[in-house]
């Protein structure tokens, strides 16, 4: 796994270490400071879950629950798209 030690240019989801990300997955969306990429898994740092988006437009999720763990790991498997939006 590549962990967050320093800015490196690159692509995909690499490129978006050290950034607060959503991942929008078969069933669930989450989000989260991307401190962890791999082949098999993305690493997320204070990670929330999404169960309402509201209005994209605004800042904030309507409804986005922490989770109780410092840390989740996502399959990159179950991952249908990401990015940096909130």
């Amino acid at each position: 796994m590549k962990r967050l030690v320093e800015q490196v240019e690159s692509e995909g989801l690499e490129s978006l270490l050290g950034e607060t990300v959503t991942v929008f997955c078969m069933a669930y969306f989450y989000t989260g400071k991307l401190i962890g990429v791999n082949k098999d898994d993305v690493l997320l740092e204070d990670p929330k879950i999404i169960y309402l988006t509201g209005p994209w437009d605004t800042p904030d999720w309507e409804d986005a629950q922490t989770l109780p763990t410092k840390c989740l790991y996502v399959r990159t498997a179950a991952i249908e798209s990401y990015g940096v939006l909130k």
